[in-house]
């Protein structure tokens, strides 16, 4: 490694959920560590927490995958929780989404016996049930332009202030993980080092990247510097309503607005979903319109006050899905992140498989579009 103002044996830049899982996962495994965090507010410390898996129907390795993670949070949580003695507020809860199109009720059957085929884990099997009325009295209110609901009871929620917090607690108490703020302003892959913004130097053996929206201008230049960009920021907003709601009560989908029910006398709102926005921080009409929309979906909420409204950046790779690979030209940097909506829920097992393809342990392999890589040939190829 070259001379710097600090070194580690493995750098991981953001700490954001990716970067913090990784943490966890480089202290459990006894590894030389410097977690940097540019301080700078995380879309992990959001609202919502919605764990939902892919639609049962149409199954591939992606989905399998991903139900596999989803499945295996819970015994990961609840060893966190155990660690540190702070809750996450992590519940099986369910879901319910009204139908409103015969098209819709249908399709939703044929999904029904796709999910006994596949949401399968164990022992345990997972319903995906078409009914007539909202399982539970208004949660949400019965909808006259309703056909029917799908109840499903794969779908989890954890609060993510409440994760972050139980991750940064355990690692308060690193025999192996050091933490550091600092923004980093570029990678130096040739000459293993991060250059700080202030001018700092940090060399590193490899570096995983998990800096949220700010990692694309990080691996940019090593990855696809004159080729398509890697990512792009996406704006979300969301609100928390006060109100006295059992935290195991389903999640509440219905055209894009989300309720979910906290601990602590808290419900969720959310979320847009912007590619144009002037300021990634701040709230406007679009989050009152889903205020409108929850209140007028779940009554507990009519008269609840909103005491936070939040609005943030999350990172959207090349497509939806996460972005986990070593760069071809520079394998000591290591990507991890660009999930958007898909990988808060699986952060833990994608930051395992970082670490491990960080210090040269043995992997499994991922499903083929994680890999940007292999994405951005194939984008090559289509544009030749």
């Amino acid at each position: 490694m070259p001379s710097a103002d600090l070194a580690a044996d493995l750098a991981i830049v953001g700490g954001g959920i990716m970067g913090l899982w990784a943490a966890y996962h480089a202290e459990k495994a006894g590894i030389d560590t410097l977690l940097i965090d540019s301080g700078a507010p995380a879309t992990s410390n959001g609202l919502l927490g919605a764990l939902m898996a892919y639609m049962p129907d149409q199954w591939d390795e992606k989905k399998q995958y991903q139900f596999e993670a989803l499945a295996a949070l819970e015994g990961h949580i609840r060893t966190l929780e155990a660690e540190t003695g702070l809750s996450t507020g992590y519940r099986r809860a369910g879901r319910v989404m009204p139908l409103y199109a015969e098209r819709q009720v249908e399709t939703a059957r044929l999904r029904a016996d796709a999910a006994a085929l596949n949401w399968r884990e164990g022992g345990r099997r997972f319903e995906w049930r078409v009914v007539q009325h909202p399982p539970l009295d208004g949660w949400p209110a019965e909808d006259p332009a309703a056909l029917a609901y799908v109840h499903e009871t794969f779908a989890a929620h954890i609060f993510p202030r409440g994760v972050v917090a139980a991750l940064r607690a355990f690692l308060e108490n690193a025999r192996h993980v050091r933490r550091l703020t600092a923004p980093v302003a570029e990678i130096d892959a040739t000459a293993k080092c991060l250059r700080l913004s202030d001018g700092g130097r940090i060399g590193f053996g490899r570096v995983i990247v998990s800096a949220g929206v700010g990692g694309f201008p990080l691996l940019q230049p090593l990855w696809a510097p004159a080729g398509k960009p890697l990512g792009r920021p996406v704006k979300g907003q969301a609100a928390l309503f006060a109100a006295d709601c059992d935290p195991s009560l389903p999640i509440v989908f219905d055209d894009g607005l989300y309720v979910i029910a906290h601990e602590g006398g808290r419900v969720a709102v959310g979320s847009t979903t912007e590619d144009e926005f002037e300021d990634g921080a701040t709230t406007d009409h679009r989050l009152d319109a889903l205020i409108a929309a929850a209140r007028k979906t779940v009554p507990a909420l009519r008269d609840a006050p909103v005491v936070e409204r939040w609005a943030g950046l999350r990172p959207r790779g090349v497509h939806r899905e996460p972005m986990i690979g070593a760069i071809e030209a520079f394998p000591d940097v290591v990507a991890l992140g660009g999930g958007f909506k898909t990988s808060f829920g699986i952060a833990y097992r994608l930051a395992d498989h970082a670490v491990r393809l960080a210090t040269g342990m043995a992997v499994a392999p991922l499903p083929e579009i994680y890999d940007p890589g292999i994405y951005l040939r194939r984008a090559e190829g289509r544009a030749k």
